[in-house]
């Protein structure tokens, strides 16, 4: 286990960012809650560093020594949604925390409400610590519907706690519950193959326990994500033997079966899926598998490859 120093210490060099600019967007189309397919853009803001140094994180990487100044944030979601076309739902990932003042001012509420006026949904990021008045007062400022993203990880009692993550299960649990009573939507993110769970089989088997969990929780959507190397301390991890990188393979198995327990939508991240194939012969083709079955939420028949055999 790596305290908040040793995790520190670990890091490479940050990437150069902009404080009125965000680092990148995009636009992309996700299955919506009614079951349509809708059009997203998605702005990744540039801020201050989350305060919670969780051990398996890189985001901070592309984020400031300080804190952004008021009019910084409403300027770099006018600069994406002016480059972005028209779309119903609006992502602002944000490497920390929405609710962070450190973050975005909430003197900016206001302004970054006005700017996200034609959106029938908002999505931001949070801690599950921070879901509190902050949230109540962004959402009576939009028009549209507000959604929290949230970090569960994994539920798996021995792992959680050594994330550096600072929560419980319980503390995620009283957050969605909170949200929920206060008309706000959330989804979770779940990791695959986090550190200190090396076991292939166990870590299918977490993942889709912790997927089930957050949907008894009230989410309406689960996002899982291949827990990768490049932060500094999950190389180290990794040389020690305390983290396995996940397969393709068992990503599919995760999400096959997340999708059958019909809890609700479930996403994976297909982000830098290419470190994580085994077999250069048919990694386009389950690419293009799991992203069928991000927006379609249904199981498509399996990819057979004659090359892996798998």
């Amino acid at each position: 286990m790596l305290d908040t120093s040793e995790i520190i210490d670990l890091r490479p060099r940050r990437n150069k960012v902009r404080p009125d600019r965000p680092y990148h967007f995009l636009h992309e189309r996700e299955r919506g809650p009614d079951g349509g397919l809708k059009e997203v853009n998605t702005v990744f803001l540039t801020n201050s560093e989350c305060p919670f140094k969780c051990v398996m994180c890189d985001l901070w990487k592309n984020t400031l020594k300080e804190p952004v100044q008021p009019g910084d944030i409403p300027a770099q979601i006018s600069h994406a949604l002016r480059r972005l076309p028209q779309a119903r739902v609006v992502k602002l990932y944000n490497n920390g925390n929405f609710f962070d003042r450190q973050a975005v001012p909430p003197e900016d509420y206001e302004a970054i409400a006005r700017l996200l006026s034609g959106y029938e949904r908002v999505v931001i990021e949070n801690h599950p610590k921070l879901c509190g008045t902050g949230c109540l007062a962004f959402r009576q400022l939009l028009s549209g519907r507000l959604e929290i993203a949230m970090g569960l990880e994994t539920i798996h009692p021995g792992v959680l706690p050594k994330l550096n993550k600072q929560i419980t299960t319980e503390n995620f649990a009283e957050a969605a519950s909170f949200l929920a009573q206060n008309n706000i939507d959330t989804r979770a993110f779940i990791l695959l193959n986090p550190p200190f769970l090396t076991d292939p089989a166990e870590n299918i088997t977490w993942a889709v326990k912790s997927v089930e969990f957050a949907f008894r929780c009230g989410v309406s959507a689960c996002s899982i994500i291949p827990t990768r190397t490049g932060n500094g301390a999950m190389e180290k991890l990794q040389q020690e033997g305390h983290y396995v990188p996940p397969t393709i393979a068992a990503l599919e198995q995760v999400f096959e079966q997340a999708l059958r327990s019909d809890g609700g939508r479930v996403f994976v991240d297909l982000w830098d899926l290419k470190r994580f194939s085994e077999c250069d012969h048919c990694f386009e083709e389950r690419k293009q598998r799991l992203d069928q079955m991000n927006r379609k939420q249904q199981v498509s028949p399996p990819v057979q490859c004659p090359q892996c055999r798998q």
